[in-house]
């Protein structure tokens, strides 16, 4: 028994020894592919060196060390390694760490990432200089860590092309990237946090630094056409900037693009502009008039402070649909308005009501099913102060300049009608403090539509029931 198990085991030894040759041949194949797709990678005009290219004897993986393209442009490609990790023609991971873009001739770094991990990739090695076909390239998911970026860069200009950091000179740096499902013409998932930089010459913003928590993008398609783009979700937290032009935070932008599970629209949460520090950075002579603005706006604390959300849902009713949209907008010591819509139409062939919402011109062919729209616009001190500024500039009493205005509205409500003058005379009411509340309720008639209205705009009072009430 003992010679039978001293069989067995050196049996086995011999079998393990077979195997690891075998195996031996093949990562060694697949170090050597490394090294080709490498340099196919970088190709002519430049000068490539690749330290130790090396194979794992018991995990499938070929590691390239020390690789550096010196461009003939003057810049330097440095990636300390570069890891392939499971079968080499569909690999399971492809690590790069170490990586940075380098000016050779300033020794500037223009970029540089700590790691970069790509899971599932099309391909080892991604070769640039060949024509691949769309289901050519593709990604299961991306991570990067620790992104060092020069704003003032070729590289910089092309990663925020048509944004206001692309002419921009600073650094930005980003904690983390995270994405999934990558494609050609779609992400599934794609998210950004710990943003922070500054710069020179962010276009209308002017220079400054600025902070980003985090935002992610899920479901964006048609990348690969001009005008066709589409975007499920977008979901962007704590921006803050100070500026030049811009001194202000959002807390949370939300938007919901995907109508096909009935509702979508748009949340915003926290947005504050420091009015007062931009009129202080604003040119001496246009500052009064600012502050004149500024203090209407905010009541004289200089912070204008904005909540709104414009949604919408749509519910089918057998051959026709109700489409809602429930929106309000609240800006904190001046005003909040209130728009909510609950339209029956009828959809032309072919159209549903996730596509009528992304796409706004469904209405003019679109058959209108009566309905009905409220507008509520609560004052929270906007006009008293708009009252006392309006009387300032005019060199009256605040009672003179109401009466003026009442005036003024009379006049024009008898130019295009009593439902108009309901309306301007709503606003006096606001004005003067007898009313906190305007609201405007139109009711459609039976069977109608866009176009109709679109011809014979001063009609449209004629054909709609129109309620003013004020309290």
């Amino acid at each position: 028994m003992q010679a039978f198990n001293s069989s067995v085991t050196r049996l086995g030894q011999l079998l393990t020894c077979v195997a690891l040759m075998g195996g031996s041949t093949t990562v060694a194949a697949d170090a050597e592919r490394l090294e080709a797709d490498l340099r196919a990678l970088f190709g002519a005009g430049g000068n490539l060196s690749l330290g130790e290219v090396s194979s794992g004897m018991l995990r499938s993986r070929v590691t390239a060390e020390e690789i550096v393209f010196e461009a003939e442009e003057g810049e330097r490609l440095v990636i300390d390694r570069y890891i392939v990790s499971g079968d080499y023609d569909a690999p399971d991971e492809v690590t790069l760490e170490g990586l940075r873009i380098e000016d050779s001739l300033t020794e500037l770094t223009l970029m540089s990432a700590e790691r970069i991990v790509l899971g599932e990739p099309s391909h080892a090695v991604f070769p640039l200089h060949a024509e691949l076909a769309p289901d050519e390239v593709r990604l299961g998911s991306l991570a990067i860590d620790g992104i060092v970026l020069e704003l003032a860069s070729e590289l910089g200009e092309e990663l925020f092309f048509d944004t206001p950091l692309q002419d921009g000179q600073g650094r930005m740096t980003i904690e983390r990237v995270r994405g999934e499902s990558l494609t050609h013409d779609a992400i599934g998932m794609l998210e950004i946090t710990g943003v922070a930089g500054a710069a020179e010459n962010l276009d209308e913003i002017g220079s400054g630094s600025f902070t980003l928590a985090s935002l992610r993008l899920e479901e964006l398609t048609g990348l690969d056409t001009e005008g066709e783009e589409t975007l499920a979700s977008l979901l962007l937290r704590d921006l803050d900037v100070d500026a030049s032009e811009l001194v202000g935070s959002l807390a949370m932008l939300d938007v919901d693009g995907d109508f096909n599970d009935g509702k979508g629209g748009m949340r915003l949460e926290g947005l504050q502009l420091d009015l007062a520090r931009m009129i202080e950075l604003a040119p001496e002579e246009e500052r009064t008039q600012l502050r004149m603005v500024s203090n209407v706006l905010t009541d004289g604390s200089g912070e204008l402070r904005l909540d709104a959300a414009l949604l919408g849902s749509w519910q089918e009713k057998g051959e026709h649909s109700v489409l809602v949209s429930d929106s309000q907008i609240d800006v904190q010591d001046a005003l909040r308005l209130l728009f909510d819509v609950n339209l029956p139409v009828r959809l032309p062939a072919g159209v549903t009501p996730a596509d009528a919402f992304a796409d706004p011109d469904w209405l003019e062919r679109a058959t209108l099913l009566g309905g009905d729209m409220r507008l509520s616009l609560t004052d929270a001190g906007l006009f008293a102060r708009l009252a006392t500024l309006g009387a300032a500039m005019e060199g009256m009493t605040e009672a003179q300049y109401v009466e003026q205005a009442r005036t003024q509205a009379q006049g024009l409500g008898m130019m295009f009608g009593p439902e108009a003058q309901a309306v301007l005379l709503g606003l006096v009411e606001l004005l003067e403090g007898s009313a906190e509340e305007l609201e405007v309720r139109l009711n459609l008639p039976a069977e109608s539509s866009v176009a109709s209205y679109q011809t014979d705009p001063l009609g449209v009072v004629d054909k709609l029931n129109v309620k003013v009430e004020t309290r």
